[in-house]
């Protein structure tokens, strides 16, 4: 389960300043509505997946305790 903070305090700050488990959970959230959102709801989703590939993906190191991708649950 996803435990931080939401869409509307995420809204008033920059990408730049989420965590990459924020920007995971959002960007899975919305691509999977994405046939189903409006004007708004794709540039946001559009700015999301900008900031993931400026960060160079959302892939972390695997270590003994933890995999390649990052969970936000």
């Amino acid at each position: 389960m996803y435990v931080g903070r939401d869409m509307t305090e995420l809204t008033m700050i920059s990408k730049k300043e989420w965590t990459d488990k924020e920007l995971a959970f959002f960007h899975h959230g919305l691509q999977q509505m994405t046939p189903y959102l409006n004007i708004e709801g794709t540039t946001i989703h559009r700015e999301i997946i900008k900031e993931i590939e400026a960060r160079g993906g959302l892939k972390q190191e695997a270590t003994w305790t933890q995999g390649t991708e990052v969970h936000y649950d």
